[in-house]
């Protein structure tokens, strides 16, 4: 791994879908959408003061949405923050930095 470079895609764990699923909420919000359709698919991450996580998320049939989600260091007990999103994405899309 390339420090502040983003990992290889990797399937979606327990543990992202959480994450995830925390910010879900808040991305409902921005969108003025309600998901009924909430998986996390694959997933990126990028070290730094914290761990950014890149998650391709689908939410209908042929729909997804890209998330950047931002967990801070462990000791500081923080709640994962939505730092950005892209809509209108297709399975086929790359997770990619944004």
């Amino acid at each position: 791994m390339v420090p502040g470079g983003l990992t290889k895609a990797q399937t979606a764990t327990p543990e992202v879908q959480g994450i995830a699923d925390q910010v879900k909420l808040e991305l409902e919000n921005k969108v003025n959408r309600t998901y009924e359709i909430f998986k996390a698919i694959i997933f990126k991450t990028q070290v730094v003061a914290g761990i950014n996580y890149f998650i391709k998320v689908q939410v209908a049939d042929a729909d997804y949405v890209h998330l950047r989600v931002f967990q801070s260091l462990p000791y500081k007990h923080e709640s994962p923050r939505l730092d950005g999103y892209q809509t209108g994405k297709t399975k086929d899309d790359p997770l990619v930095y944004f």
